[in-house]
């Protein structure tokens, strides 16, 4: 009984979910279409990805399939849910994908290289989780106020506006049973929760924050693999909580 009240109950989420994302598009598509957006859309628009393996994370399922190639054109024999919530739904739009698996702050200026803003664009950034992984989970000031310093230099620097700055997910969902970070929770979960703060204050500077870290506490471990990584469905998860904000975006 419990089981057919968690399926029914994720159906009506998923319809809900759909609604709401093709309300979105619609009203995007209107605004591309109207007078004043025809010049300005005349050129295609840019999806940039900048960090780590939450946005490079095709290795990590049999498809090849990762979030920023989802937002511009969804796999619609993947995600039927998805069908018409994409960028090539409604206009021009292409992928530059940048970000790296194993991707930390100091990699950012690196992946941005050549960069030159011009034209319609967005740039995607989730950067934290690797620098985490490699000593920042047990730092005690020092390290996570260097990586505010490295991000928000990287950040202003980028030639792309708006930036969609994405926050780190919990892989244990919040239970301390399930650390695997070689740190005492209480420190490892206290580090994250700095981080996630930092980056918080930086976001809105520069565009606008993306949730990753509350998104994925509503979901289950079939959206991870390999512990820490996004699966399939966790690609199209990340997805889904960017393309409301890359929406915003276009108007």
């Amino acid at each position: 009984m419990a089981e057919k009240t968690a399926v029914r109950s994720n159906r009506l989420k998923s319809r809900g979910r759909r609604r709401y994302l093709q309300a979105l598009v619609a009203g995007s598509a209107a605004m591309t279409l109207s007078a004043s957006g025809a010049a300005f859309w005349n050129r295609q628009f840019t999806v940039h990805t900048f960090g780590d393996s939450i946005l490079d994370c095709a290795r990590y399922n049999v498809y090849g399939v990762h979030p920023g190639q989802l937002i511009v054109r969804n796999d619609d024999r993947l995600f039927p849910d998805f069908k018409g919530c994409d960028l090539s739904s409604f206009l021009p739009a292409q992928l530059d994908h940048r970000a790296q698996d194993g991707g930390r702050v100091e990699d950012l200026p690196r992946q941005a290289r050549g960069l030159q803003g011009s034209g319609p664009a967005v740039a995607l950034v989730t950067v934290g989780g690797n620098d985490l992984l490699t000593g920042l989970a047990a730092d005690r000031r020092e390290g996570i106020l260097r990586f505010r310093e490295l991000l928000a230099a990287f950040l202003h620097a980028l030639p792309v506006r708006p930036i969609l700055l994405g926050n780190v997910y919990d892989p244990t969902f919040r239970d301390d049973s399930r650390n695997f970070l070689g740190v005492e929770a209480r420190i490892a979960r206290g580090n994250l929760n700095r981080m996630n703060a930092m980056i918080g204050d930086l976001a809105p500077r520069y565009g606008q924050l993306v949730d990753l870290h509350g998104h994925f506490l509503t979901g289950d471990p079939s959206w991870f693999t390999r512990t820490i990584e996004p699966s399939l469905r966790g690609a199209s998860e990340v997805r889904a909580a960017f393309l409301p904000a890359v929406l915003k975006a276009l108007g």
